[in-house]
């Protein structure tokens, strides 16, 4: 059961409530080349982000938010440490949300401007805390980066915002360890309404980093925990979108697009199903239908096993077939198997 958390407009996309968990990625890009951030980003459009958060080093970058912004059709958040001036440039120049720790960005009375310009703009703030940048102090009260000190960490950042009466949070508490993670989100969740922006943080290369990352924001999702989420992946960030769609139609909570599932093989196949199944993931990965696919290596494991897929393939000895809904529609060649799988994909 999903916990009920307050309302965040983000640029437009809701989280928290009952609204679906929005995806987010960060661009790799020098955002102070927007040519090259814009493309980008409307990659990512393209692939599913819902969500999209640039990092802003500098002045310079600061002022190319505007531009950005301008040609971009998602909300656009901004990822600041320590100079409250970036904040109050981005806001100036169109930024959906603000990430930043306000404990982190001077005094009082700097903390109070990015504040009340975010109040007058409605621009929400994330709180992010990382284990790699924990307070000194709580790091020696707790021996490390323990989950009690990442929660206690956010617990601080967002009584500084409570005390100036801005109540418009989200809060990410990330780390590289996956139990870690996974304790310090659940004790924030249980005390808190404020959203949480799920992930596990430096999570990895695209193979080891979607293993992470499933089974970190997986658990947390088949939990009811999360409101916004990105897959961290040291990878093209198209690939953190792909994965983070997988992730939620894996616990049912995202219909749109190709599901495929496919058998692990075996003496019985006498057909190349390997990279049958790996061209077939690729061609359909573009393609916005709420439909299982099944790729089989023979009869055995074919329409009977996947009665259930909207299509499929069963392999045969140098040929396949091809099904619906249980139902074999015709034979075809084994190198005809892929495109006739697709034409037929293609009439749904």
């Amino acid at each position: 059961m999903r916990k009920q958390k307050r309302i965040v407009n983000i640029g437009g996309i809701k989280v928290g409530g009952n609204n679906p968990v929005a995806i987010q990625s960060m661009c790799n890009t020098d955002t102070r080349n927007v040519t090259s951030t814009v493309n980008q980003i409307i990659e990512l459009e393209n692939a599913g982000c819902e969500i999209i958060r640039v990092a802003v080093p500098d002045m310079k970058a600061a002022q190319a938010v505007a531009e950005i912004k301008r040609q971009i059709h998602i909300p656009l958040v901004v990822d600041i440490h320590f100079d409250y001036r970036l904040a109050l440039e981005c806001m100036k120049n169109g930024a959906d949300k603000v990430r930043i720790n306000p404990g982190n960005i001077g005094d009082r009375s700097r903390v109070k401007q990015v504040v009340e310009m975010a109040k007058e703009r409605e621009i929400p703030i994330r709180i992010g805390v990382n284990g790699g940048s924990l307070e000194k102090e709580l790091l020696q009260k707790y021996g490390g980066p323990t989950a009690d000190a990442l929660v206690e960490s956010a617990l601080r950042h967002v009584s500084i915002l409570k005390d100036l009466n801005f109540d418009d949070i989200v809060v990410s508490i990330k780390i590289s360890d996956v139990p870690k993670m996974l304790d310090a989100y659940r004790k924030f969740d249980k005390i808190s309404d404020i959203p949480l922006h799920i992930g596990v943080t430096e999570a990895g290369t695209l193979k080891s980093g979607t293993i992470k990352s499933s089974v970190g924001i997986g658990v947390l999702l088949a939990e009811g925990i999360g409101d916004t989420m990105r897959v961290s992946l040291t990878a093209n960030p198209a690939e953190e979108i792909y994965t983070a769609y997988d992730i939620q139609k894996v616990l049912g909570l995202r219909k749109t697009g190709a599901e495929i599932i496919s058998c692990p093989t075996c003496g019985r196949t006498q057909i190349e199903l390997i990279p049958i199944a790996d061209e077939i993931e690729r061609r359909v990965k573009g393609i916005n239908k709420d439909i299982k696919i099944a790729v089989m290596g023979c009869a055995v494991n074919g329409p009977g096993e996947a009665r259930e897929a909207d299509i499929g393939i069963a392999g045969g000895k140098g040929e396949g077939l091809i099904f619906k809904k249980g139902k074999i529609i015709r034979k075809v060649k084994e190198h005809e198997i892929i495109d006739e799988l697709i034409s037929e994909i293609d009439k749904l």
